[in-house]
């Protein structure tokens, strides 16, 4: 189907977007996978990428809506696997199981059929088959020393159901031809591998970091009970000078209240002694 020029530009920028980010920002990836299909709902590629950004941000149900529009306008079985993986992730093993037993599969080029298989191996892992999740996976690509696109992610699905199966030994040759094969760091093969050797890497621009924050953190309680010392040595100094007013202010009253109490007492006893006085003038009298 074609559009005009202005729209099909719009588009285009939003696929653009949508293959940027999908790695990186998934979420992001569907908000542009969304308004591409609101301009252009018809268009096979389209309704393929909001399929991969619903897939990618796990809403399966979503996907596979979009997958099979999309495989209805083109009658292209390549994304048969990725379907069959949505199956998976809606919970339904077995229906993947039958997908990839399905003629389509015999339909998808060689890359197209080591994704089915892998797809297959997965969903026995889901049904705990892990025996047969095995058997799945080993096949030519599989023991072929030919590198090719899917090599990597195969040797690990094959090394990971191997360690599942607890026969270690064996998972760990296959991770170490994972990493062998894995140019691109495709997977995570070198860390499973370092794992199983006993072997713990440390992230050195994190310890740098937590250094830094650590010395920050430092210098701020520093700087902070600097300024609180500042702030504080002239309140106390000048709260020592206030007490040491008020102590004198209430020394002086304390002197002030006494003076004044002897001269009450003094004027209290002068009259008594004046009485006692002309008593003793009236007894010298009567004598």
């Amino acid at each position: 189907m074609s559009l005009p020029k202005g729209l099909a530009e719009d588009v285009s920028k939003n696929l653009v977007m949508v293959a940027r980010l999908i790695d990186e920002d998934p979420e992001g990836a569907y908000a542009y996978s969304k308004i591409a299909l609101r301009l252009a709902s018809r268009v096979a590629a389209v309704r393929e990428a909001a399929g991969f950004a619903a897939y990618a941000n796990q809403k399966y149900s979503e996907a596979l809506a979009e997958f099979r529009a999309a495989r209805r306008m083109t009658g292209s079985v390549d994304l048969w696997p990725v379907m069959a993986d949505c199956e998976r992730g809606l919970g339904r093993p077995e229906k993947a199981l039958e997908m990839a037993g399905a003629p389509e599969v015999h339909k998808l080029d060689k890359a197209g059929q080591v994704e089915m298989r892998l797809v297959a191996a997965g969903a026995r892992r889901d049904m705990d088959q892990l025996d047969a999740a095995i058997v799945t996976l080993q096949s030519p690509e599989l023991a072929s020393n030919t590198v090719q696109p899917w090599t990597a992610r195969l040797r690990y699905a094959y090394a990971d159901a191997l360690l599942a199966a607890g026969r270690e030994d064996e998972a760990r040759e296959w991770f170490a031809k994972a990493v062998e094969s894995d140019k691109d760091g495709s997977t995570d093969a070198s860390d499973r591998l370092a794992e199983m050797d006993g072997v713990e890497f440390v992230d050195a621009f994190v310890e740098d970091e937590d250094e830094d924050d650590s010395d920050a953190d430092s210098e701020l309680d520093t700087d902070a009970d600097s300024e609180i010392d500042d702030k504080v040595a002239p309140q106390a100094e000048t709260s020592v000078v206030d007490e040491v007013d008020v102590d004198d202010e209430a020394d002086d009253i304390d002197e002030d209240e006494d003076d004044e109490d002897d001269d009450i007492e003094d004027d209290e006893v002068e009259p008594a002694v004046a009485v006692e006085a002309k008593d003793d003038d009236k007894g010298d009298d009567k004598d």
